[in-house]
């Protein structure tokens, strides 16, 4: 039987939690169970591992992240009570809360969707300037100079394209991304995230709980 291939699965998670939100009527804001939407963010963590050293620290910070929503989501059912109630409980600021852990990512999702952006436009073999250009779009500003240094030191270790297809079991990386996981439904899902899911307001407000860079990647798109 054919392996289960990585980025099928992503695609295949994220779009129904795409279709979950889009199915709410215009004017409500959709209720995105925390179970599956911390499932479908796993699935994300085996691309940064293939990147290999460049983005480790991104797989460690980004698994820990999931794994707390996981773990809430034993005793949370839907994304909005788990914000409201960090917001009541005036916690949204202190490292760990599971709104700053949600914030944290929805920007590792960024970077993967600003990643196969790139990669989509890009010509040749090489992974540098694709993951170079995203790294800098997205996890750059809210990085001090050694951790950027480190980083790009780490992009010379890069896989290629060809040998990141490989390990997610792909046999035409661009085509998979265009047809699989840059549908318009799971491409746009954190814009759908902030303006559709009841984060939006928590969010857009956040500056009154935790401080302008936290937010800054939460932008609007």
């Amino acid at each position: 039987m054919e392996e289960e291939k990585t980025l099928k699965k992503m695609a295949e998670a994220f779009k129904e939690l795409a279709n979950t939100i889009n199915q709410c009527p215009d004017g409500e804001e959709a209720r995105l169970e925390l179970g599956p939407f911390s499932r479908a963010c796993s699935l994300v963590s085996p691309l940064f591992r293939c990147l290999g050293i460049a983005f480790k620290f991104a797989e460690l910070d980004y698994v820990a992240k999931v794994n707390d929503l996981v773990e809430a989501s034993t005793s949370i059912s839907v994304l909005p009570v788990m914000v409201d109630g960090d917001i009541e409980a005036d916690c949204v600021r202190r490292g760990g809360s599971h709104t700053r852990n949600l914030l944290r990512v929805k920007r590792g999702i960024d970077m993967v969707k600003v990643l196969f952006e790139h990669i989509i436009s890009s010509e040749g073999n090489s992974l540098k300037d694709p993951a170079s250009n995203a790294y800098a779009q997205v996890f750059a500003p809210y990085h001090g100079w050694a951790i950027r240094k480190a980083v790009a030191a780490g992009m010379y270790a890069l896989p290629t394209k060809a040998q990141l297809l490989n390990k997610l079991n792909e046999d035409d990386l661009s085509s998979t991304l265009n047809t699989e996981y840059t549908q318009k439904e799971v491409y746009n899902l954190p814009r759908f995230l902030v303006t559709r899911s009841h984060l939006g307001g928590p969010l857009r407000s956040g500056h009154r709980m935790i401080d302008h860079s936290s937010l800054k990647g939460m932008g609007r798109v």
